[in-house]
C-alpha cells in the first residue's frame, strides 16, 4: 500500500436490530410519519408553480410547523424530517443533472419503510460484546444490534474515520441499521495479479478462463430436471415454504372480489416473504465472499456488458401474435433474475477498485458462438447449454460452452475491444414500461 496519497471513503455498513415489540411500533410509526412527509412535499411541489416554490430553509419552517400541529407527523424526529426534505430536494437536483428520473410518490405497500439519522455523534455507538453493539436511536433509546465488522467507535474514531450517520430500514427479516461510515486510507497500487474473463450463467454462476469456476455448491435443478428458484433453502425450508404457499392460495381462493386481505392471510404472505428474503441473504453472502476472493487474487476481471432488461423481457407475445414456448422463457427469466448478475458486477467493481484492480466490459454478442481456438463463429457452434463443437473443417474444438465464452471476453478485452462505461457507474438501458423508474430515497 502507498503511504503518499490517501482517499476518502465512504462506504456502508447493514447490522440486524434487536428490537422490543414495542420498539418495532415505534419505529413503524416513524418510517409511516417519513413516507407521509415525502408525499406532502412531492403534492406541494408539483401543485404549486415554479415561480411560487420556496426555498430550503422555508420549507423547512413549514415542516416545523406541520410537526407541531399533526400528531402523526410529531413522531417522527425533528432531524429525520429534516433528513426526508433534503433527501427530496437532492433527487430533483439529481433529476435536472441527468442523474436520476424524477422522484415519484411514495405508495404504502411498495415503498420501503425507512427513518434516517443524520449525525453518526448522536448514535453514541458501544461495542458490548464479542458479537453485540449498543446504539441510541432518536425517541427509542438504547438497542442492541448485531456486531459483525469492526467500526471506528471510541478511541479508534477521529475527523476522517468516523461513522457520520445511518439510516434504519425495514425489511421481511426485521429492522435492521445501515451505517454510513467514512474512512481515510492510502491509495491502492496497482494490482499484479493475472487477467481473467468471466462468463456468467445459470448453471455455472460464474465461469472463470482459467478454469477457477465458481459454483454456488447447491444443485441448480430439483430431482425431476427442472430449475430449483429455492436452492438457497433447505430441505425443511422448502416444504414449509410450499405448505405456507398452499395455505396462501386456499385462502386466497375464498376471498370476494373486493373483499379485504384477512389478517391471518397477511400473516401468510409475512412468513413466505420471510422465506425468500433468507434465500436472498444467503445468496448475497456467496456473492460477496467470492466477489472477494475474485478481487484479491486477479488484477483485471473482464466482464460482458450484458443488457440484462432486454434477456429477461417477457415473451407472451400479443394477442394476435402470441409468444411461443412461454412457459419456458419465464422460467429461464426467473433464473436470470434469481443469480442477480448485477449485483454481482458490481459488488466485483468496487473491490477490485478498493485493490487497485480493474473491472472491464466487453461487447456480450458472439461470445458463446465463436470459436476461442480458430476464431470462426457459427450458430451451430453451440451444440446446447453445455456442450461447444467448432463446425469449421479442419478444427472441430470441443469444450465446454461456459469455458469458450469465458476465453473469448478474455480474447476481446486483449484485442481492444472495450465498452465505454458512462461517468456515473452504470449501464444506460431501456426500462420496461411496466417498471417504475428508481428515484432516490
Amino acid at each position: 500500500m502507498s503511504h503518499d496519497i490517501l482517499v476518502k471513503r465512504q462506504v456502508g455498513h447493514r447490522a440486524r436490530l434487536v428490537l422490543s415489540p414495542a420498539h418495532v411500533s415505534t419505529l413503524d410509526g416513524q418510517a409511516h410519519a417519513a413516507r407521509a412527509l415525502w408525499n406532502m412535499l412531492h403534492e406541494w411541489w408539483t401543485m404549486v408553480g415554479e415561480n411560487r416554490r420556496v426555498d430550503l430553509r422555508d420549507a423547512d419552517a413549514a415542516i416545523r410547523r406541520a410537526r407541531k400541529d399533526m400528531d402523526f407527523l410529531a413522531v417522527l424526529p425533528a432531524q429525520a424530517a429534516q433528513a426526508v426534505l433534503k433527501t427530496y430536494f437532492r433527487a430533483w437536483r439529481n433529476c435536472w443533472a441527468g442523474r436520476a428520473d424524477e422522484p415519484t410518490f411514495k405508495s404504502r405497500i411498495r415503498s420501503v419503510m425507512s427513518v434516517d439519522v443524520p449525525q453518526g455523534q448522536h448514535l453514541n455507538i458501544v461495542r458490548v460484546h464479542r458479537r453485540w453493539g449498543m446504539a441510541n436511536l432518536p425517541k427509542i433509546g438504547r438497542v442492541r444490534f448485531r456486531w459483525t465488522k469492526d467500526l471506528p467507535v471510541g478511541k479508534r474514531a477521529n475527523a476522517e474515520n468516523r461513522i457520520t450517520g445511518a439510516r434504519l430500514i425495514k425489511d421481511a427479516l426485521g429492522w435492521h441499521i445501515a451505517f454510513r461510515v467514512q474512512t481515510l486510507e492510502a491509495e491502492p497500487e496497482a494490482h499484479t495479479g493475472p487477467e481473467v474473463g468471466v462468463d456468467v450463467g445459470v448453471t455455472v454462476p460464474l465461469a472463470l478462463s482459467d478454469g477457477n469456476h465458481q459454483g454456488h455448491g447447491r444443485p441448480a435443478r430439483t430431482e425431476d430436471g427442472t430449475a430449483d428458484r429455492d436452492k438457497w433453502l433447505n430441505a425443511k425450508e422448502k416444504t414449509k415454504l410450499l405448505r405456507l404457499e398452499r395455505r396462501a392460495a386456499q385462502r386466497k381462493q375464498h376471498r370476494k372480489p373486493g373483499e379485504r386481505t384477512s389478517h391471518r392471510l397477511h400473516r401468510t404472505y409475512d412468513q413466505i416473504r420471510g422465506l425468500r428474503a433468507r434465500s436472498t441473504r444467503r445468496h448475497q453472502d456467496w456473492q460477496h465472499k467470492t466477489t472477494t476472493a475474485l478481487a484479491q487474487q486477479y488484477g483485471t476481471v473482464v466482464v460482458e456488458a450484458l443488457t440484462i432488461t432486454n434477456m429477461t423481457r417477457s415473451a407472451k407475445g400479443t394477442v394476435e401474435e402470441p409468444g411461443a414456448n412461454v412457459a419456458q422463457k419465464s422460467g429461464l427469466n426467473r433464473a436470470i433474475a434469481q443469480e442477480a448478475w448485477g449485483r454481482t458486477v458490481t459488488m466485483l467493481a468496487y473491490k477490485l477498485a478498493w485493490r487497485g484492480g480493474t473491472l472491464v466490459r466487453v461487447p456480450a454478442p458472439g461470445t458463446s458462438q465463436r470459436c476461442s481456438e480458430c476464431g470462426f463463429t457459427t450458430p451451430g457452434n453451440r451444440e446446447d447449454q453445455a456442450t461447444f463443437v467448432c463446425k469449421k473443417e479442419g478444427c472441430g474444438f470441443e469444450a465446454n460452452a461456459d469455458d469458450n465464452a469465458a476465453l473469448n471476453i478474455l480474447h476481446l478485452y486483449r484485442i481492444g475491444h472495450v465498452v465505454e462505461v458512462p461517468a456515473a457507474g452504470r449501464a444506460v438501458v431501456r426500462r420496461a414500461r411496466r417498471v417504475k423508474p428508481t428515484t432516490e430515497r
